[in-house]
């Protein structure tokens, strides 16, 4: 199910588990109500601010190598005989800056000082920006491979006449 369509009481449901969890792990404190589920209230212990700043001060982890779908594909169409691989390239570049214009006009929809969803556009539109010069390097890499042959021509069956073939 897509995001956008993920019941609201699931994403509660999520939130309240992720926080039971700090919880557990030391990392947030509830106050001191009896009442359990979302009235309650949580705070990051000392623990969890040591921890937030390890994570916020820590690089990402880099896949060795990164796994990327749109390269496999073109990898992967490269190897099949008969298929257009240029005809990928387009298919995709074309889905890439339509998703590009989506996030530009979410931008210029934006309040100024919704500065968390700026960021989050900008770093898609950098992030698809990126694929789309990758297609545009992997087209120019194409343009010098030699010609694919033709695919062959399929058999003919036994007991059946070519179509226009004289009887």
């Amino acid at each position: 199910m897509p995001a956008s369509r993920v019941p609201a009481h699931t994403v509660v449901g999520q939130v309240y588990t992720t926080v039971q969890r700090l919880e557990r792990d030391g990392l947030v404190e509830s106050d001191d109500t009896e009442e359990p589920g979302p009235q309650k209230s949580f705070r990051i212990s000392e623990k969890g601010r040591t921890e937030l700043a390890a994570w916020l001060s820590t690089p990402p982890a880099e896949e060795v190598p990164p796994r990327d779908e749109l390269v496999i594909k073109v990898l992967v169409a490269l190897r099949v005989p008969g298929v257009e691989v240029a005809g990928i390239l387009q298919a995709h570049r074309r889905h890439l800056v339509e998703t590009m214009r989506r996030y530009t006009r979410l931008k210029e929809e934006a309040a100024e000082d919704d500065i968390g969803l700026l960021l989050v556009a900008d770093a898609e539109l950098f992030r698809l920006e990126a694929t789309v010069r990758w297609l545009d390097a992997a087209e120019a890499r194409l343009r010098h491979l030699p010609a694919p042959a033709p695919a062959p021509a399929p058999a003919p069956v036994p007991g059946r006449r070519r179509a226009g073939a004289a009887r």
